[in-house]
């Protein structure tokens, strides 16, 4: 058996994505901690999350404490023999009397190259904020949020027609390599070198909030196809037409001057053009509420949309 015991704690598909690669890897996971089941959708039905599915599929031992900060809790956890836990998308913050658990410490997967976008929502801010690229950082935890020294930083870029699902999806593949690699390392030397943050360049990436998916027609066209595709999968960026809710998922810049931000200039198959404060912008797939997601083509052949029609009104 692997003399290297590491534990983990994730809970959302980036951190089971990591959890696959160290298995996979050979590496010895003697305990799994994730948030508490929780109900969710219009049935709210209880899910688990993509960690514990994960964990379960791999007969690993399962933890779900509801707080670390509980002092059993903690006490409990210390018992475990650990020489590392890695965390990714936890959810919870690891208090002080933890950070010290595992002989080696606590080491985290973020999707930034820190110090930008340090916290919880980096894939969104950094789409929202227009960056050329995002990546992952492999760093020491410390009593700070995301402040701990760097072990490893990748790059990835940002392409143009990314999503948050995309970008989700393609940093949690270089993050899972990258975890291994370093535990491949911590293993082999029992040490891992690292690199203070620079106090420059910091930048917080706050938690997603509902009311930030309505659009303001008034923002430019390239602000507002970042927004579309930054909120894709969630919360769906949305206005409304004639009074109903509409999520937007798919869109392109048009450049030129228009009529009044949000009036509807042309609607066609090729696209439904709407005016913005700046430019304009070409929406191609959008879903009304309770409804599926459909291509403007699909769309305009049910619905009639006449050029002038106000959204968000």
């Amino acid at each position: 058996m692997d003399a290297f015991r590491l534990g983990f704690a994730g809970t959302p598909a980036f951190a089971a994505a990591a959890l696959d690669a160290i298995v996979e890897a050979g590496f010895d996971v003697a305990s799994v901690l994730t948030r508490p089941d929780a109900a969710k959708g219009r049935g709210l039905q209880v899910a688990f999350s993509p960690v514990k599915a994960r964990a379960q599929a791999l007969s690993l031992p399962i933890s779900q404490p509801p707080r670390l900060r509980d002092a059993a809790t903690a006490s409990a956890l210390r018992e475990i023999a650990l020489d590392v836990l890695v965390v990714a998308a936890y959810g919870q913050i690891v208090p002080p009397e933890l950070l010290g658990w595992p002989r080696h410490g606590c080491i985290n997967i973020h999707a930034s190259l820190l110090p930008r976008w340090r916290g919880a929502a980096p894939v969104v801010r950094a789409i929202l904020a227009g960056d050329e690229r995002s990546g992952i950082t492999i760093m020491r935890m410390d009593e700070g949020l995301d402040t701990g020294p760097i072990i490893a930083m990748r790059p990835h870029l940002i392409a143009k027609h990314d999503t948050a699902a995309t970008l989700h999806d393609a940093l949690a593949d270089l993050g899972a390599s990258m975890i291994v690699e370093t535990l491949r390392t911590l293993r082999r030397d029992g040490r891992l070198d690292t690199t203070p943050q620079s106090p420059d360049g910091a930048t917080y990436a706050q938690k997603v909030m509902r009311a930030e998916a309505t659009i303001d027609w008034r923002d430019s066209a390239t602000s507002i196809e970042r927004r579309i595709r930054a909120f894709d999968p969630f919360p769906g960026a949305q206005t409304t037409l004639h009074g109903a809710v509409m999520k937007l998922w798919s869109a392109d810049v048009v450049s030129g001057r228009f009529d009044e931000p949000g009036r509807i200039v042309q609607a066609g198959a090729d696209g439904i053009v709407v005016a913005c404060g700046e430019d304009a912008l070409r929406v191609r797939e959008l879903q009304q509420a309770g409804a599926k997601r459909l291509s403007v083509s699909a769309f305009v052949a049910g619905h009639a949309i006449p050029s002038g029609t106000l959204l968000g009104a």
